[in-house]
């Protein structure tokens, strides 16, 4: 199963993937989590030690520019688009128990995106883990998708958006819907965080009508605290966690 992440920060998004990476991992499953949001904080939230010292994969330039023919910060040149990326995972992820992490860091871009050596090797990189790797594969990633290509996009099973009862969180999740379908993404569904009682879940399953909610968490100061910290969720969710997967 591949499983794309996304929401407005704050909205737990990294604490819940952490907690289904962590979850499915506990059953004997090989997992893959992959951070691709510029904050970075699933390694901590994974319980990784030393995790400040990772270096994201889009600030390898040596390897970057191996890979693609092109330094970092280029663009107009000439440059791979389909670089060699299938040796890289064994290589570059840090193992946990049964969860292999990678970091891939951001692409600093301006305007509509970046065609540039770090994007081209990032997006060919995740490509690679979602269409080719047979383990399961958890994507963390920012608001927007721009890691994402249509080839990766056909190919995800779920893209989860969690969101939090609020205007913002609501408007957040429906861009991402947005751009989601602009490139072919159908399967889209929703986790509610922070639910403090019945009519937080009406809000949202009001409000986003046109996508499945898959299931709710409580508004709960072990996962606030998490969340501030980057630590691993505390608590027992195993019977949401499996609720939500069995919705999958």
């Amino acid at each position: 199963m591949k499983i794309a992440i996304s929401g407005k920060g704050g909205v737990g998004k990294t604490t819940i993937a952490g907690m289904l990476a962590s979850y499915i991992a506990g059953k004997g499953n090989k997992v893959i989590a992959v951070d691709a949001d510029p904050d970075a904080n699933l390694a901590s939230a994974l319980g990784f030690q030393n995790y400040p010292d990772i270096t994201p994969i889009s600030e390898m330039e040596t390897l970057i520019e191996e890979r693609t023919g092109a330094k970092p910060g280029t663009s107009g040149s000439f440059f791979k688009i389909n670089p060699k990326v299938d040796d890289l995972p064994e290589k570059l992820w840090k193992e946990k128990g049964n969860i292999r992490l990678m970091v891939m860091g951001t692409v600093k871009k301006g305007g509509g995106g970046c065609i540039c050596p770090e994007s081209i090797l990032l997006k060919n990189l995740i490509s690679h883990l979602v269409l080719y790797r047979n383990e399961y594969v958890i994507l963390d990633m920012e608001a927007g998708i721009e890691h994402l290509g249509r080839a990766v996009a056909s190919s995800v099973d779920k893209l989860i958006v969690v969101v939090e009862p609020g205007k913002r969180s609501i408007d957040t999740a429906k861009h991402i819907k947005s751009l989601a379908e602009d490139i072919g993404i159908k399967r889209i569904a929703v986790i509610g965080n922070k639910i403090r009682k019945k009519s937080d879940e009406d809000f949202i399953a009001e409000n986003l009508k046109e996508m499945s909610v898959l299931g709710f968490l409580p508004y709960d100061e072990n996962l606030i605290e998490s969340d501030i910290k980057g630590i691993p969720a505390s608590g027992e969710y195993s019977v949401i966690i499996e609720k939500i997967l069995g919705n999958l």
